[in-house]
This record gives structure tokens, sequence and C-alpha cells, in this order.
């Protein structure tokens, strides 16, 4: 995701500088679109006006933002941070409240597919108001289709945590129907057209569809372990909310399941391979 979010900065226009935590990869990104590459988050943070972040987890972005070669160290740099990975709002607020003076954080998480980051048609979710969004909405509209602005710091965590609860709640939905179709014979490919095509087609089922055709012959986009860790997240959300989520808890529990039984780096397609084996 970051790859193609970095690619089309680029295009657009925008001076792009890479860190990541593998070196290399920054470092043949940096040599594909030629930019440059910083060595830690600091250096990062000082020569650029916005840093965005696209990250796996509340630890990941911990690690990337304090400590003495942390973003938060750079001095004299960016004003504004765009975190844009799956965070659990309490993180977004923490880090918010940790800045240094005169440095934002905005949370910007997505809800699309690499295929959408890669065509700049994500869908972008701020914790922001229009007027915090202005001076940072040109950087985001290269990555994306539309940013939709949640009022205030940690909602658009809050809203990708309960887009991603309805994405994996269908994920698991569409497995039990088709895995019931194939127990009565029916042919994966005519059962995936006739969803397809019904009242409850869905976007993700149709750019997933060679994932739940042929699992092994595509790539891994969205694996079972992150598509564990998000429902964990909102799990714990709603507890705290006292917000009953019968069917996020069924989806999280079929996902541990999976997790533990050895699909935890496969695609969240594999799902569906999940139920019919196991």
């Amino acid at each position: 995701m970051g790859a193609h979010m970095a690619r089309n900065l680029s295009r657009a226009g925008h001076e792009v500088t890479l860190w990541n935590r593998t070196a290399a990869k920054a470092g043949e990104l940096g040599g594909e679109i030629g930019c440059a590459v910083a060595a830690t988050p600091r250096e990062l943070g000082q020569g650029a006006e916005v840093v965005v972040t696209m990250l796996a987890d509340d630890a990941s972005s911990e690690a990337v933002h304090h400590g003495p070669d942390g973003l938060f160290a750079a001095a004299g740099g960016a004003r504004h941070i765009l975190e844009m990975g799956t965070m659990s709002p309490a993180h977004i607020r923490a880090l918010a409240a940790a800045a240094p003076d005169g440095v934002r954080v905005i949370d910007a998480p997505v809800s699309g597919a690499t295929q959408a980051a890669a065509a700049a048609k994500l869908m972008i979710m701020a914790g922001c108001s229009e007027g915090d969004l202005a001076p940072v909405r040109p950087v985001l509209e290269a990555m994306g289709r539309r940013v939709i602005c949640m009022g205030r710091v940690g909602s658009g965590a809050v809203m990708k945590l309960a887009v991603n609860s309805l994405l994996h709640g269908i994920n698991q939905s569409f497995a039990e129907a088709m895995t019931l179709a194939g127990a009565e014979g029916i042919a994966p490919e005519a059962a995936m057209d006739a969803i397809e095509d019904s009242a409850a087609g869905a976007p993700m089922l149709s750019y997933r569809r060679p994932l739940y055709l042929d699992e092994a012959a595509h790539d891994v986009t969205f694996t079972v372990a992150l598509a564990r860790k998000d429902m964990e997240v909102t799990a714990e959300l709603a507890a705290r909310d006292g917000v009953v989520m019968p069917q996020g808890r069924v989806t999280l529990e079929t996902l541990r399941a999976a997790e533990a039984a050895g699909y935890g780096a496969r695609d969240m397609a594999a799902i569906l391979a999940f139920m019919r084996e196991e």
C-alpha cells in the first residue's frame, strides 16, 4: 500500500523522501521513482513538510514516532503527520497528545485494496475538521478519490474499524455461502457469478474474485493475521463503549481459529478455504 501511495505522490508532483524499516525496500523504490531515501524517521521528519505513515499496528507506529531517531525527535521539520494505517483510536489520541509543539497528528486511514492504492482511488477517512484538513488536502487527494472528514482526532481510526468490521463480516458470510453452494455441487465460478450479480454483491467480492477462485495463483493483499488484529481492536473499542457486536465476535473467533490452523500469512480470502477444509 505504502509503495503505491508514494508512487502516486511522486506522479502528482510532490517531492518525496522515503523511509522503511527494511532499508532495501526503500532503496529499491527510491531508485524506481527517483526520490531520496532517509536513514531514520527523524531524518525523514526533518526534511519534510508532511509525513505520511502506512504502518500495520500500534506497536510499529509507536516505534516509528518515539525514541531518539523517531519522528517526534525531528526538529524544525514536518508540521503535519498523517497516520494512514489501521490503528486504535486510543493510540492515535496518545500520539496527538505527545506530538511536539506545532506538529499536528491526523489519523487518515484508507479503504480500498492494493488495486485502489495503485490507481489513487482510495477512500480516506480523516480524523479532523475541514479547516484542519486544508493544508494537507493536496497530499491526500494525490492518493485517493475522496477524503471524508470525521470531525476530531481519532475519529478516522474509529470509522476505519467500523468499515473493516463490515468488510470482514462480508468476507465471513461470503465464505459460508460459497461453502454451502459447493456442498450441493454448484461450481465456484457459477456461485460467484450469482452472488456478484445479486443484491448481496459488494465491490470487495468483485475485486477479490481471483483470490477466492484461485488464491495460490495471486499475491497476498491483506492477511488473515491483519484481519484478526483489526477485529480484536474493534472488539476492544466496542467493549469500552458498551456496544454489542455479536456478528463481529463470530468473525473474530473464526479469524483466530483460522490463524491457529496456519492461515495467518494467507490472504483474507483464505477464509473460504478454511471453511471448506477445516
